[in-house]
Formats: structure tokens, sequence, C-alpha cells
């Protein structure tokens, strides 16, 4: 079976998580020569992002793939990252093989009528946890001790929060207002469900000592880990901060690919590694770093927060191992999750179900995406 054609798609939505803000992703569409189509995609952000990752895919990889043999998805992998040795592994260039690699192997699966995660090994875990995760709003406490409410009425088991609604007002930069807000947030949720705050760490807002007191500060409120307290590239103030508190941390959500995961574990600075195959070389890249965290007795979760089709990657390498946690999902409506697929993602009693349909599972609506096609 030949890939007959790579093609890609920049689209911008509006985020009702985060107030109607617009979003940008990229995906990715590989089809075989008997008609059949993957579908794969990238967290690529913004616009300017979006449609420099769709000139790489088109112009870069769509020559280098085209002709080749569509099953064999790990050499393609390596193709690709072969061709943008000049440029780079990491950047615009990880998202372009995110996208394909992650449409590559939903269009294997298709071929060969298997789900993903039986493809990668076989299925550990029938079902997975997903933390319902929202945008904190710092300046309406109300409304965000509403939302922890109401996932907490919708069966959630884990819930997250952080950064702001704008850059202005967001966790981490008032101690007094963090505490607080935190405080509400597990006096409306009760014991019984975990939770994770996350912070705009790569903005620098805490150094080490502070970090220090504000993880103290919070270990009343048993918090399942806090995401990113300090900028990604300080591995060494991590590893402080690890051997001075008490709640885990948790980080990884900027890392690219398995050399930047393999110095970030063996920093010893983190107990939850956050990755997302829309971004850190597609499912195979994650594959190869899940080894490592395995290796290591570590967990990690998948930050995954844009469409149904990352959900879908994320659901399958959770499925994979013994030492997935849970994944980020928005527990509201979004476009990209329900406009995007057919058969949108629902949790149940706090689980998303393992789909044993091929390939990624879902269901492309192709009208949703010239809808929401970025000129």
């Amino acid at each position: 079976m030949k890939v007959k054609r790579v093609q890609a798609f920049a689209l911008a939505y509006p985020e009702p998580h985060y107030k109607g803000i617009e979003r940008y992703l990229t995906l990715a569409r590989v089809e075989a020569d008997d008609g059949r189509v993957g579908w794969g995609e990238c967290i690529s952000q913004l616009p300017e992002a979006s449609l420099a990752t769709k000139t790489i895919i088109e112009q870069g990889f769509a020559p280098l793939l085209v002709g080749d043999d569509a099953l064999d998805v790990e050499r393609l992998w390596h193709k690709m990252l072969s061709r943008i040795w000049w440029y780079g592994p990491e950047g615009i260039a990880a998202f372009a093989v995110s996208a394909v690699d992650m449409a590559l192997w939903d269009l294997k699966g298709k071929i060969l009528g298997l789900p993903i995660c039986q493809l990668l090994g076989g299925t550990l875990q029938d079902k997975v946890v997903a933390m319902g995760s929202i945008i904190f709003d710092m300046e309406d406490f109300n409304w965000t001790i509403n939302e922890f409410r109401w996932m907490r009425e919708q069966g959630y088991r884990v819930v997250k929060a952080g950064w702001g609604m704008r850059p202005e007002a967001v966790f981490g930069q008032n101690r007094q207002r963090d505490l607080e807000i935190v405080r509400q947030v597990r006096e409306v949720i009760g014991s019984e469900l975990e939770l994770v705050v996350d912070t705009p760490g790569a903005r620098g807002l805490w150094d080490v000592p502070t970090a220090i007191q504000r993880f103290r500060d919070l270990e009343p409120y048993r918090l399942k880990w806090i995401e990113q307290p300090l900028p990604p590239q300080d591995l060494e103030g991590h590893a402080r901060l690890r051997a001075a508190v008490a709640t885990p941390i948790g980080t990884g959500e900027d890392e690219w690919n398995i050399e930047s995961y393999r110095r970030l574990i063996q920093s010893k600075g983190v107990d939850v590694i956050q990755m997302d195959p829309g971004r850190c070389h597609g499912i195979t890249g994650c594959r190869d770093v899940i080894k490592l965290i395995e290796a290591e007795n570590l967990h990690f979760s998948a930050h995954t927060w844009s469409s149904a089709l990352n959900t879908a990657a994320s659901v399958h390498l959770l499925a994979i191992s013994t030492h997935g946690d849970c994944m980020d999902f928005k527990p509201h409506e979004s476009p990209m999750q329900h406009e995007l697929v057919a058969d949108p993602w629902v949790q149940e009693d706090g689980y998303l179900a393992v789909r044993r349909s091929p390939g990624l599972g879902v269901q492309i609506v192709e009208d949703t995406i010239r809808k929401y096609l970025l000129a």
C-alpha cells in the first residue's frame, strides 16, 4: 500500500474554554493509493506557526513520502527527521512531524483493521482517566468555583485549572489570591476528587525559593501535582525544588523530542511528565518517551488540549502503559472536539473508553475543516 497524497490544513477556531479567543492548529491528511485516508494533528497554536507547518508538510514531507510504503510508519518517521536535520527537530518542524506521524498511524490502523494501541503492542488499559481541564479566571472567583462544582457533578475524578483569562491576572502572581482560590476549589470539590493546578512557569513567575514556599503553602489542599512551577529549561532548579517539597512536580509540556525528555528525566526534577502527541514527534515520539518513563518508574500525563484527533492519540498512548496517569480533557463542547469529528469523545464517570475501531477511532467531518480553514 503506497502513500498517494500528503496534505495539510491550517485551522482557526474560537475556543469556548478561553471565552471565545481564537486558537490554531494544523491537520495532516495522508491518502493511500486505494483511497483510504489517515488524519493527524499538531497543536501549532499561532497563525504563523500553523501556516509554516503546512508549508513543511506539503513542500518538505509530501515529496519525501509519496510513493513509499504507507505501512512502514517508523521508517517514514525517520525519513522526516532526516529531512529536517538542518533546521532542527524542534519547533515548527516538530509540529509537522507530529501531525504526519499521527496521520500515518491512523492510516496504518485503517488498512490493517486494528486500533493504534494494538499496533503499538497491546492494550493494557480499557479506559483512561479524563482530567477535566479549564482556565482559571483569577478575576471572577464565582465563575471559576462554579466550573469546578459543575465538573464534580459531571463525575470527573481529576480536575485541573491553570494560567488565567488575561496575561495580567494568572495563577502564580499573587500568593494570597492563589491560596484563596485553591482553598475555595478544594472546599467545593470535596476531599475525594484529585486536584491539579498549572502555573505559567515559562514566564518565570517563581524562582526556586518562591516555588518552595508556594508548594508548602498549598500542601493542606492535597494537590495531585503542581504543573510547570519553574521555567522549563531550569532543570537544576526543578531538582532542587523536588528535593525540598512533598507535592509532586509535573512538567514536560515544552519538550520536543526524546533527547530533551531524556535530559528532563535524568535531571531528577520531575514526578509526572507531560507530553503532547501533537507536539513531540507524534505517536512514534511519544511511544519512545514512554519507554524512558517506564524504565525510571515515573508517570506521565497526556498534555492535550486541542482537537479530538489529539485526544484519540492520547487515549491510545495511555492505553499501552501502566505508567500513564491521566489526560487533559475539555469538559465543555468545543469546535475541534465536537464539530471536527462525527463521534466526539464523551467521558463517563471520569473516564474515556479505549475505542477498538481501526486507527485513531474517530471519523473526520471534512465540512468542518472547510468551515475553520485559516486563509
